[in-house]
């Protein structure tokens, strides 16, 4: 690959000229700039965007910290943010984290060497005092994604205000007894049983927690749930991967949905409408969460002595379908 020297060499100016003309300097003259950017056309010139973060210049690289890439959610938002950062020239660096904060803190340190422009992420966990200590080493703008995380720019689902949503359906749907198979630390949890409470009093009477992700454990709770109850069961997940899950462990048993168990998942990802019945799902606003977050990020990165931080809370929507619903 053609370097600035050689350009240089074979164009007959200096290394300097060279460089100013391929980094947008227009005090050139146009003669020598046209003379340099056929050249650089001509042997396809890369510049080395590492060699430019070092003396000051932008990489025009915009680093991705996720959770879990494999859950079809994140594929999608990816391919929005992606969209929405080549309309100004970014491209992305995508990371992995796999919900581990080890391999979480490996990824910001990458992000760092990469010297990238800004940093779109979904933490571990945004609560705790590691991540925002990992944040301030970076020095960088910084725009949380999925999650609220204070003092932060964030970009998000009201995830109690979702929940709620999905309780309320299932009471609608004549459900008298309710799953919820995730974390009750969890907003969507919160949400969920809080418009139970506004229904029932009783309402913990009547509602059971799952939170193994594990296929063995989750059919060995709904044995012991079937072994005491005969009744309409509501059921939430709190993503779809556990909602699919969740439907073939019940299919497999012989519960009928939504006769017997009516179930919901959260995101609303492409499988929720080849599954059979159809999967009920709440649905995230992906395409305009990416959208504000890239517009965020690169307007931090533009004005870095503007350090106000600002709360994008989104209202998710409940999709309906076969699952939940006679």
């Amino acid at each position: 690959m053609i370097t600035m020297t050689e350009i240089a060499r074979l164009t007959g100016v200096s290394q300097p000229t060279v460089s100013r003309v391929l980094s947008g300097n227009q005090a050139v003259h146009p003669d020598i700039r046209e003379r340099v950017l056929a050249c650089a056309r001509e042997h396809d010139f890369q510049p080395n965007v590492m060699a430019q973060s070092l003396v000051g210049s932008k990489t025009h690289l915009i680093g991705v910290v996720l959770t879990d890439i494999s859950n079809s959610f994140f594929a999608d938002l990816v391919k929005y943010l992606e969209r929405e950062a080549g309309k100004s020239g970014y491209s992305l660096i995508l990371f992995n984290t796999n919900y581990d904060p080890e391999l979480e803190k490996r990824s910001l340190d990458v992000v760092r060497r990469y010297r990238v422009d800004g940093l779109i992420a979904v933490p571990v966990n945004e609560a705790s005092a590691g991540w925002s200590a990992m944040i301030r080493r970076l020095d960088i703008p910084t725009v949380v994604i999925t999650k609220k995380a204070e003092g932060m720019e964030s970009v998000y689902v009201a995830h109690d205000e979702a929940g709620a949503q999905v309780g309320a359906h299932l009471r609608q749907e004549g459900f008298e007894e309710y799953i919820f198979l995730g974390n009750t630390e969890d907003m969507k949890y919160q949400g969920f049983a809080e418009a139970l409470r506004k229904c029932d009093p009783d309402y913990d009477r009547h509602l059971t927690i799952i939170s193994s992700k594990k296929e063995e454990e989750i059919r060995e709770a709904l044995e012991r749930y079937y072994s005491r109850s005969r009744k309409r069961t509501g059921i939430f997940a709190y993503n779809d991967r556990r909602a699919v899950q969740m439907l073939g462990i019940l299919q497999r048993m012989g519960v009928e949905v939504p006769g017997q168990a009516g179930l919901v998942g959260f995101d609303n990802t492409y499988m929720c409408e080849f599954l059979y019945p159809r999967l009920s799902s709440v649905a995230q606003p992906n395409e305009e969460m990416a959208a504000i977050a890239v517009r965020r990020l690169l307007y931090k990165i533009g004005h870095p002595e503007d350090e106000r931080t600002e709360d994008h809370a989104l209202r998710a929507k409940l999709v309906k379908r076969d699952s939940s619903t006679l």
